[in-house]
């Protein structure tokens, strides 16, 4: 068995393929982005594609107990602004500690405060561990 390179940097192992959201958004559609199952929070950025916050499943929980109006409220107005993020050059081994230390299950990654990717838990698991269970497909 290998042992994990943890000196490989973010963008090796970032997800260039990132959805993300304007402040302009409203709740009601990030609610149904996140019923898609596929998203459980996202970033929020301006129009130049600074990272100005990130937006999850809880802030929207959190509105509905304040007995606000999804179609009303914007990305804005939900998001938590200054999100934890990680440089592109950060090594994998210091991303880990971030969100270990903060339970995080994703970090937005830029450049120049700029978001160029993002790093889920399962991003580092991937790319740390060689897998011992393989998909057969027969004719």
């Amino acid at each position: 068995m290998k042992e994990p390179d943890l000196t490989l940097k973010a963008r090796e192992i970032m997800d260039k393929r990132v959805l993300a959201v304007t402040r302009q958004v409203s709740g009601r559609d990030l609610a149904v982005l996140f019923l898609s199952g596929s998203f459980s929070g996202l970033p929020v950025i301006d129009h130049a594609g600074r990272l100005v916050g990130m937006v999850s499943e809880f802030d929207l929980l959190k509105a509905l107990l304040d007995k606000k109006d999804l179609h009303t409220m914007k990305a804005e107005d939900l998001m938590s602004p200054i999100p934890l993020c990680v440089e592109e050059d950060m090594a994998v081994e210091e991303v880990i500690k971030i969100m270990i230390e903060n339970r995080i299950i994703r970090l937005p990654v830029v450049r120049n405060e700029r978001l160029v990717g993002v790093i889920a838990r399962a991003d580092v698991l991937n790319h740390m561990i060689e897998p011992s269970l393989i998909n057969v497909y027969g004719g």
